[in-house]
């Protein structure tokens, strides 16, 4: 046997331990389950663990999520990129720059700031006869397309390098450029001091000390953050936004983190880490409120934190971290009002009210968000109908005054959020000032948006290499690719969204224990569980458009819950739970960190990649 099979053979030992693991997990559950019935026999009594927080759930709760945060945010991209920009109000107009003394120039790197054109890259030796820079196809050789935004880009030469003296950049619209690097024939950067730039181009040449030795996904935009950082700016500067597919909220949001640390990969990254971030005490929030265990809420929320999903996609500057924080807070306070006790109908407002606030930001953040909202009209009428089962006409007041506040919280305020969330579309379409929301261009620019949305995802056509479909997702099958770079021999720096294989696989096998419980013993906590998975899923199957591993995100809270289900069963009636229950959360860290180079793009053998992380040869592109 050679070397290769032996290691290919190495590869598959893996994913079969850990399915195997999850197999007897769960077959121990079921066990435990079978042996314990869910209603305590005549006389017996079993204590309910305390649902509130306590001061050790304070402190462990804190615990993680600063863990956790240290561990998103080292790495996150850099703090440093040109703040300041040459503005080409038109085309034909042009910036110039002298070297100190004729010499022959290897490579010009530039920093594209917003708007998209192709400038005319010229070389002189006498600034008077200038050469045009042209690739190969017969394009310019220097360019700022919509996928070249905001970080850096290197100039094609003729020849690969040219004798100049002179480098003049004209534009060939709007458009900003924010810095220039020019490099000698020795390939070095020439220093500033070597340069004069024209009266009214300094700015290319005054932040120096962040050129980056080559452009990577930590000095610049990557996969879709060619759309949502550059909008966010849009709507800090009240400009038309480029990125109209989605609402507004979560660019809004990002957007923050731009004003805090300036238009760079750090900037715009920072409030969807930190979403990411926070999600861990609302989710502990729920599991404690649910199971009443400190272990359990613990653990659940351990094996959410080191989810390679959760820890990826909050890390992009992408939108899709809010509509998830924004699920968890409105299933958090839907089961509050679910759980509180009746006569507490001031407090039960107060959830009702604060899980319709939730879902209209989760819907202003992302259309799902509404997929997760007709979630809570599922558990909010299965409420109603149990009450009516049980107290008949009793109730019938009690209903209709529900469903008016539910008309308030649920359509009033969300659809006010909504609005309200287009506030930087309204200068560019005439809508200005502190009472644009009451202008009717405003109203105008909100309401086309929406058949724009419509109409662009309902007709989208396209193919991408690592789109996947629903089905897909349940097993883990095909991550997406976001960044893959081959720095040198045998090592590459890759990274992509996908499930940690025990919530994949784990998640799954205990959403079948829910189905089954929620079905044959009526188990409200098993329904509310399922009940959000399904509404989060279930639209992606009618979906025919190109869908991606990332859409799964949302199901991932509750494939957690139903983790964290398993784990009270077993705390509350099997002696070695800790076995069980710190065995699965052990192991799913432990996976983290085995998967951590293709998780944070961090330069990584070949070789390594090959033998422990290629558990689906065909499928998963590490």
């Amino acid at each position: 046997m050679t070397l290769s099979e032996i290691t290919s053979h190495l590869t598959i030992i893996f994913p079969l331990a850990v399915a195997l693991g999850i197999l007897l997990w769960c077959w121990r559950w079921a066990d435990i389950h079978r042996k314990n019935a869910p209603v305590p026999a005549a006389g017996e009594t079993r204590p309910e663990p305390d649902r509130s927080m306590k001061k050790k759930d304070w402190l462990a709760v804190g615990a993680l999520t600063a863990v956790y945060a240290v561990v998103a945010f080292v790495g996150l991209g850099s703090t440093k990129a040109p703040q300041t920009y040459l503005h080409f109000q038109q085309g034909n107009t042009y910036a110039q720059l002298e070297l100190a003394h004729p010499q022959v120039i290897s490579g010009i790197r530039y920093w594209s700031g917003l708007c998209t054109a192709d400038y005319e890259l010229q070389l002189s030796m006498d600034g008077e006869t200038w050469t045009d820079q042209i690739q190969a196809n017969g394009t310019s050789g220097m360019t700022q397309q919509y996928t070249q935004l905001f970080r850096w880009n290197d100039a094609i030469l003729n020849g690969n390098r040219g004798e100049c003296r002179y480098i003049r950049i004209v534009s060939g619209g709007e458009e900003y450029l924010g810095e220039v690097a020019v490099y000698g024939e020795d390939g070095l950067l020439i220093d500033a001091s070597e340069i004069t730039a024209a009266p009214g181009c300094e700015m290319l040449l005054d932040e120096q000390d962040v050129i980056p030795d080559a452009y990577s996904y930590k000095n610049g935009t990557y996969f879709d953050e060619i759309y949502f950082p550059r909008t966010a700016l849009e709507h800090i500067q009240e400009r038309w936004p480029y990125e109209i597919t989605h609402p507004p909220m979560g660019k809004m949001i990002i957007s923050l983190g731009i004003r805090l640390f300036g238009m760079t990969p750090f900037g715009w990254r920072f409030m969807g880490t930190l979403f990411g971030v926070l999600m861990l005490p609302f989710l502990y929030l729920l599991l404690k409120r649910m199971f009443g265990y400190l272990s359990v809420a613990l653990a659940g929320s351990t094996v959410f934190a080191f989810d390679f999903m959760h820890f990826v996609q909050t890390r992009l500057a992408t939108i899709d971290s809010y509509g998830v924080f924004f699920t968890i807070l409105m299933y958090l306070f839907m089961y509050m009002w679910l759980t509180e006790p009746p006569d507490k109908e001031k407090k039960r407002l107060l959830w009702l009210g604060l899980a319709g606030l939730s879902f209209g930001f989760g819907a202003a953040s992302k259309w799902t968000g509404v997929y997760a909202g007709a979630g809570l009209g599922v558990l909010w009428l299965a409420y109603w109908i149990s009450r009516f089962v049980k107290e008949k006409k009793a109730v019938k007041w009690e209903f209709l005054q529900n469903v008016g506040w539910c008309l308030i919280f649920f359509v009033l305020v969300p659809c006010t959020v909504y609005y309200c969330s287009y506030w930087a579309y309204g200068p560019s379409q005439g809508a200005d000032g502190p009472f644009r929301w009451f202008s009717p261009q405003y109203l105008q620019v909100v309401l086309d948006n929406q058949t724009y949305m419509w109409d662009y995802h309902s007709d989208l056509v396209a193919t991408h290499p690592y789109a996947s479909k629903w089905y897909q997702w349940l097993f883990d099958v095909r991550p997406i690719l976001y960044y893959m770079d081959n720095p040198g021999a045998g090592t590459t720096i890759r990274f992509g969204a996908f499930n940690n294989p025990m919530v994949a696989w784990g998640g799954l096998a205990a959403m079948v224990g829910m189905g089954w419980l929620a079905v044959r013993e009526r188990d409200k906590n098993a329904l509310f569980i399922l009940v959000g998975y399904l509404a989060n899923l279930l639209p992606w199957v009618l979906v025919s458009r190109l869908t991606f591993a990332y859409h799964y995100f949302p199901c991932g809270v509750f494939l957690v819950l139903a983790i964290g289900y398993i784990f009270a069963d077993l705390r509350r009636w099997d002696a070695s739970w800790k076995t069980s229950v710190g065995g699965f959360t052990a192991v799913s860290v432990v996976l983290f960190g085995m998967f951590y180079p293709v998780l944070a793009g961090t330069e990584v053998s070949t070789e390594y990649c090959r033998i422990f992380l290629r558990w689906f040869a065909d499928t998963w592109p590490f």
